[in-house]
């Protein structure tokens, strides 16, 4: 059971730094030009992939400020949460 909760806290953490990869590339793509490096373009791509089943449902909830998508944010907050929860457990 142990093994279990440590593998899901990981993939959790994974999730959270992936969020945060993803909205750092979100800033830095716009900026690169009309042609970004399509190393820069690809990992963006992949992680959109990866987190947007997670920020989407919170995105039609969650009304933005201006500019500013709060969505990561709030993701990351349950993320940790989840995995706070899950490693008291054991």
């Amino acid at each position: 059971m142990e093994e279990i909760v440590r593998i899901v806290a990981i993939v959790l953490r994974v999730l959270s730094i992936a969020i945060i990869a993803q909205a750092i590339l979100s800033f830095i793509v716009p900026v690169m030009g009309d042609r970004p490096h399509p190393i820069v373009v690809n990992l963006n791509l992949v992680l959109r992939q990866i987190t947007e089943p997670l920020l989407g449902p919170i995105r039609r909830v969650l009304p933005t400020v201006g500019m500013l998508d709060l969505s990561p944010m709030v993701a990351i907050i349950v993320l940790e949460i989840i995995r706070s929860v899950l490693v008291r457990s054991v």
